[in-house]
């Protein structure tokens, strides 16, 4: 394997200062080649390694080597490098996490139970090397180095210092940066990382990563199952607080995606991490305060979450419900701020691991002192100093263990294996690399194990490219990648809840799997302890639901779901809660009057049953009983003198033509169908222009019956009872043509309107032909004008004759009806429309009845001294005009 390639001028001088950069940055581990010729004539290369080589934290030789690099300690200690002498070697600060320390333990347990397997790697020992990697970039590249270098100082090779790596693959790191880091240095050589908890979404990326697996689910499927959590409990307005690192921020960007795809605002998002001043973790937590959001997303790596709660407890808080992301929300650790009670979040599946649990605890002070990484850890969980142990710093130099320390009662993350997740991955991890081992050295016949070669040199890409193709189960928990490395996503929900006892423990509430349908995700199957302990889930909005007959109106210069409730307009309705917009009702429907259902327009029409209704059917019937019983009356005195004399011929036909009238007015009401709306005109048309003929015909009798008494005068003869009844047919047959002309061509027809009213819809008929319409009424119009002109022409005729008089009246009453009929007609809304054209007609038939036929009643029935013909004769020899 290729390192450095030897310098062509000068190696010793270029290779220090190429090398020198490296050496500062990573603490002086790098290849330095110089060369020499042997006794043969063959050039050689020695290879001298830069710097202190730092001493894994457990170690041991085997067959194959597996290195390790864990986050034991969160901080690295820090100098000023002032490039005029090598840099003093990196070491880790700080107190140590026994939760990672439990993750180290867990994969040397793991090499152990398969150096103890008959069916996996038989009579090979595998070895490892495990390292520290203080969650730094710079000590995470140091590791990498030395995991492909060894720990020789110094070593001779044939050709530019290549040779094979130390190790065949490597397990972790714990967090995505350091991950980066490290991929960026073994890469390229091809030893296969495989990641325990390194969850950045953007490690799924084989161009950039290709020697990279994880044995954890991407991020980009927890960012996915957290957006799912949040809009499953409704809330659409939300903090969010990242760590300022390659996972948190990637991480972050992809539930902000998915958040977006759900419909959730973000009312802040801010990152920070535990190397940040603290006058950024302050302002981090004053935000939180200060926020209106109630529901907190934390995508924050253990460390950074530890120093953001440890200040969010400097100062009284308001209650917040915290989601949170897998590196915080199952570590144990953090179980101590009160603060988080309540909180949720998706963590790896909790499983069992037999016998770990006997290995963590096997540790006696013997085993101890030969380990300083144990040693350390030894010393801070029981407060005392092993005599053979060095400082540690704990202020702890005067105690001294007396050995009666037991572990067994230690209640720390370490000996915790109750809630045993990540652990399970460097398990699964271990066994991966152990298995992709196997099938290269080992050979197998139907399905048995029958000869394996501990001798084979076995190269990290040959163990890159089996990585890809294991599948295989370990205590009942499939192992396999996808071509991005990745394995299935299955996570449970975890929620913090408080026992009775006042300790706060992990409960499962929910899982969510990713291989499943996405409506059969997710699934929580248990109650869940809220903030505050409460059982009612939060509520975290920026506006209050809209309900249904309103919409969403968003708010100026803010997010989405920042909005106000606006009520639908007019013909609309929303039937949905928070509706976007308002639906539009069909036309023949409207709103009800909470705008969420589109009712069925109320039809109108004049009816029978309606007052209005009411009131002109009893008009019109009573029209036609007085017309009925006037007939009566002039039949009953048909020989009596004022009957003779007003042409009872014509008088009976003009009762008959407004009985017909007032009759005519009742087929305006009622539910308009094509035969009545075809009735209604044409019958109101033709009984019009027949009342209006014998009115015209009276009056010309009247003009004729005057002429006629003049010395020598015959006109009578030449308007005789046959001229009169000639006259009443054809200026009824003239209509009667312009009616038939009309149905024919373009006849009235029934219609829904639409437009006058919004609310309901009017039955009307619409007239078909607007001019046939008008013909009609213009040709009534006419009769109507010659009428009153001739009536006005004979008014000064003889008391016996006055019947002139009151035609001139009834024909004066009957325009000036008809001609305010036209705009009320138009301005009319509705069925009103139909009222005033009945108003109309019973009016003007009123008119026509009292003015020709009350006079002669009153004459007939209180007057029958005057109803002779000498009285009529005498009043008109009286006349000295004639």
């Amino acid at each position: 394997m290729k390192l450095f390639p030897a310098p062509a001028l000068d190696p010793s001088l270029a290779g220090s200062l190429v090398l020198l950069h490296l050496a500062v940055v990573t603490g002086g581990l790098a290849l330095l080649s110089s060369a020499s010729v042997s006794a043969s004539g063959l050039e050689s290369i020695r290879c001298r390694l830069q710097g202190t080589p730092r001493p894994p934290a457990f170690s041991k030789d085997g067959d194959f080597v597996i290195g390790g690099v864990f986050s034991m300690h969160y901080y690295m200690h820090t100098v000023d490098h002032s490039y005029t002498s090598l840099p003093e070697p990196l070491k880790c600060t700080g107190r140590m996490d026994s939760r990672e320390l439990r993750f180290s333990r867990a994969m040397i347990f793991a090499v152990e139970e398969i150096n103890n397997s008959s069916y996996l790697l038989p009579g090979i020992m595998l070895g490892y090397q495990v390292h520290d990697s203080c969650a730094s970039v710079p000590m995470a590249v140091k590791v990498a180095f030395q995991l492909a270098n060894g720990l020789d100082p110094m070593f001779d090779t044939g050709e530019q210092c290549s040779g094979s790596a130390t190790v065949t693959a490597i397990v972790g790191e714990s967090g995505s940066t350091p991950t980066i880091s490290m991929l960026r240095v073994i890469g390229p050589f091809g030893i296969p990382q495989v990641s325990h908890s390194s969850t950045c979404a953007c490690l799924s990326d084989k161009k950039q990563y290709p020697t990279f697996f994880r044995t954890i689910p991407s991020d980009q499927f927890q960012a996915a199952a957290l957006a799912h959590l949040i809009r499953h409990f409704g809330w659409t307005w939300i903090g969010a607080v990242r760590s300022d690192s390659d996972y948190g921020n990637n991480g972050m960007a992809a539930f902000l995606q998915a958040a977006q795809e759900e419909g959730i605002c973000v009312e802040y998002s801010e990152a920070f991490s535990r190397t940040s001043p603290l006058s950024r973790v302050q302002r981090v937590a004053d935000v939180i305060r200060s926020s209106t959001a109630r529901v907190v997303v934390a995508f924050v790596s253990s460390g950074d979450m530890r120093i953001l709660l440890e200040e969010m407890e400097r100062l009284p808080s308001p209650p917040r419900q915290w989601i949170g992301s897998d590196p915080w929300v199952t570590d144990p650790d953090m179980l101590r701020f009160d603060l988080c009670a309540g909180a949720i979040g998706f963590g790896i599946q909790r499983s069992v691991i037999p016998g770990l649990r006997d290995f963590l605890l096997d540790l006696t002070p013997q085993k101890v002192s030969n380990s300083p990484t144990l040693t350390e850890f030894w010393e801070g969980a029981f407060g005392c100093r092993l005599e053979t142990g060095t400082s540690t710093g704990f202020g702890v130099e005067e105690k001294v263990c007396d050995g009666s320390e037991d572990i067994q009662q230690l209640q720390t993350p370490y000996t915790d294996t109750s809630q045993l997740r990540v652990t399970n991955m460097v398990y699964k991890a271990v066994y991966a690399i152990a298995h992709a081992i196997h099938s290269i050295v080992c050979e197998e016949r139907e399905n048995f194990t029958v000869n394996c070669d501990k001798n084979l040199n076995v190269k990290p890409t040959q163990v890159l490219e089996r990585l890809r193709r294991v599948n295989f189960s370990r205590n009942g928990y499939q192992v396999s990648f996808d071509a991005n490395g990745d394995p299935v996503a299955n996570y449970e929900l975890v929620n913090w809840q408080t026992r009775e006892s006042g300790k706060m423990e992990f409960v499962t509430v929910g899982r969510y799997d990713a291989s499943l349908p996405p409506d059969q995700r997710f699934d929580i199957n248990r109650e869940i302890t809220w903030v505050k302990n409460s059982t009612q889930a939060p509520l975290s909005v920026c506006s209050e639901s809209c309900p249904p007959g309103t919409r969403k109106a968003i708010q100026k210069g803010k997010p989405v779901c920042c909005y106000d409730c606006i009520q639908c307009a007019e013909g609309e309705i929303s039937n949905n809660t928070d509706s976007s917009d308002c639906l539009i009702c069909p036309e023949e429907y409207w709103p009800n009057a909470e705008r969420d259902l589109c009712i069925l327009k109320p039809v109108e029409f004049l009816s029978f049953h309606e007052v209005l209704g009411i009131i002109l059917t009893a008009c019109s019937v009573g029209g036609v009983c007085l017309a009925i019983a006037t007939s009566t009356v002039f039949y009953h005195h048909r020989t009596s003198a004022i009957v003779r004399a007003n042409n009872s011929e014509l008088s009976f036909l003009l009762l008959f033509s407004l009985t017909l009238c007032f009759l005519c007015s009742l087929t305006f009401i009622g539910r308009p169908s094509e035969w009545s709306c075809m009735l209604r005109h044409t019958a109101f048309g033709i009984t019009f222009v027949l009342c209006i003929s014998c009115v015209l015909g009276k009056t010309i009798v009247v003009l004729m019956a005057f002429r006629a008494t003049l010395p020598g005068s015959n006109v009578m003869k030449w308007f005789g009872p046959p001229q009169q009844r000639l006259t009443v047919v054809s200026f009824t047959f003239v209509q009667a043509l312009i009616c038939t002309l009309w149905l024919v061509l373009s006849p009235p027809f029934p219609i829904k309107n639409l437009t006058t009213y919004k609310e309901k819809i009017i039955l009307e008929c619409d007239v078909g032909s607007a001019i046939g319409f008008w013909a009609v009424l213009g040709y009534i119009g006419l009769l109507s004008l010659l009428c009153f002109v001739l009536a006005f022409l004979a008014r000064k005729l003889p008391d016996n004759f006055n019947e002139a008089k009151f035609i001139t009246f009834s024909m004066l009453i009957f325009c000036a009806v008809w001609i305010t009929f036209i705009p009320a007609y138009f301005s009319s809304p509705g069925k009103l429309t139909v009222a005033v054209e009945i108003f109309a007609i019973i009016t003007s038939s009123f008119g026509l009845f009292f003015l020709l036929f009350v006079p002669k009643c009153f004459i007939i029935l209180f007057r029958p001294e005057k109803n002779t013909k000498k009285h009529l004769m005498e009043k008109t020899s009286n006349d000295k005009r004639y």
